[in-house]
């Protein structure tokens, strides 16, 4: 198999976390370039992949000016900084592994697809859940007819208290205005794979959901704006950032990565970062407007409906599933642990289905499948169902911006007329 050649657009933690495939299959993939407006990331890029200084860039535009010299580009930058680079990486003919969401704006999300498909470059958009062994093999099970035809599905996904406060109070995905809406940065994942396994076309959609814990009001009093200067709630609150990042560093190093921006800080770094950053402050006290949980109603065609929950307010980060079918029901779990079981009407009979457990990577194996697929299909060599169009994608992310939509005018949302509205 011929080797893949790719450029890294934005080197933070998902970055990090795709191009380290790089690392583990140097026959597969090569990082040939890195650009990065951060010197410690683009430096860290540079010297886990040996990439020479004159193809380390700090701008994207910096890279994409030169003539096409690489197979592919992985586009991981913060979701409102993902059109103009994939736009310009379409015009130069580069495949592109592109970070979820594809874009926070409906418009540019086709504009995206369609520039992809008249160009004739794969664009792979990261729905890793598509990946995993837990999900392939409820699309296979589903695909076999062995619950018969599926009528209803009940999904949620378990966003857990701590990744809450982390990525959706204190950190990047905290406002939607600077980024997008949880419904979309978190659960497009979510939107996706229920679209996947059901393989028909969503119709109709209503949500409800707001921001109801994580508010300023619900500060107790006299407590400080931040954790660590000295918060008399500090051991009631399952929130405290001193806790979270300093006394728990060893069981999240994802976290206090995220917090200094540096791999592997010392104590003094990361109390540095509590002291003067994002993510030292009070939950109650920041800037945050994405809702702590939502529900989502949706029917598909030939009537199947499927209610999506998404919550802060769970002790871990999982997802589950039940899937009821005419001739049996499924139900699974995806988190530390995967376990699918499946009901039997006519024998009344139940199956445990034993899942593949990654030996590593994160969404239960799915950030090292996807990677696999892409060069896969670089390769001409891919045969799965799990990958995904760039036009699917697009029409799958307007699953969560109807939902959106419907959150906050109080109207079921016709996704047809919907997605015309937004091209008009």
């Amino acid at each position: 198999m011929k080797k893949v050649s790719t450029i890294l657009i934005g080197a933070g933690a998902r970055g990090i976390i795709y191009s380290s495939y790089a690392i583990k299959h140097p026959d597969e993939l090569q990082v040939v370039a890195v650009a990065e407006p951060d010197d410690f990331r683009r430096n860290y890029i540079k010297d886990k992949h040996g990439i020479p200084d004159d193809m380390c860039f700090s701008a994207w535009k910096e890279v994409l000016s030169l003539p096409k010299f690489a197979d592919s580009v992985m586009i991981c930058t913060q979701d409102k900084m993902h059109y103009e680079p994939a736009m310009a990486a379409i015009e130069k003919g580069y495949h592109i592994l592109l970070e979820k969401p594809i874009s926070p704006s409906p418009r540019e999300c086709i504009e995206i697809a369609e520039a992809a498909n008249a160009k004739g470059v794969n664009v792979v958009v990261c729905h890793v859940l598509r990946y995993t062994s837990f999900f392939s093999k409820i699309k296979e099970i589903i695909d076999s007819g062995a619950i018969g035809d599926v009528v209803s599905i009940m999904h949620s996904e378990n966003v857990g208290f701590y990744h809450q406060a982390h990525s959706f109070v204190r950190g990047n995905w905290r406002n939607s205005r600077e980024s997008s809406p949880m419904i979309l940065a978190k659960s497009c994942h979510d939107t996706d794979i229920i679209q996947w396994l059901i393989g028909k076309e969503c119709l109709k959609i209503s949500s409800f959901g707001s921001l109801k814990h994580f508010r300023r009001e619900n500060a107790p009093e006299n407590t400080p704006d931040r954790c660590i200067e000295g918060c008399r709630e500090a051991s009631r609150c399952p929130y405290d950032a001193v806790k979270f990042y300093l006394r728990e560093e060893k069981n999240n190093p994802w976290f206090s990565q995220a917090v200094t921006g540096v791999v592997g800080p010392s104590e003094e770094q990361i109390e540095e970062a509590l002291k003067n950053g994002p993510y030292g402050r009070c939950v109650y006290k920041c800037d945050n407007d994405v809702v702590d949980h939502q529900v989502v109603n949706m029917q598909f065609e030939d009537d199947i409906t499927v209610s999506f929950t998404m919550s802060a307010f769970t002790p871990q980060i999982d997802r589950t599933i039940k899937i009821m079918g005419t001739k049996g029901e499924l139900g699974g779990k995806m988190g530390k642990e995967m376990s699918i079981v499946l009901h039997d009407f006519l024998t009344k009979t139940e199956k445990k289905i034993e899942c593949e457990l990654p030996a590593s990577g994160g969404h239960g194996g799915g950030d090292v499948g996807i990677m696999k697929a892409f060069c896969r299909l670089l390769n001409g060599n891919y045969s799965s169902n799990a990958l995904s169009d760039i036009s699917i994608s697009a029409t799958n992310h307007m699953l969560s911006f109807a939902a959106e939509e419907s959150r906050i005018s109080g109207r079921v949302i016709d996704i047809k007329e919907f997605s015309k509205f937004v091209m008009s």
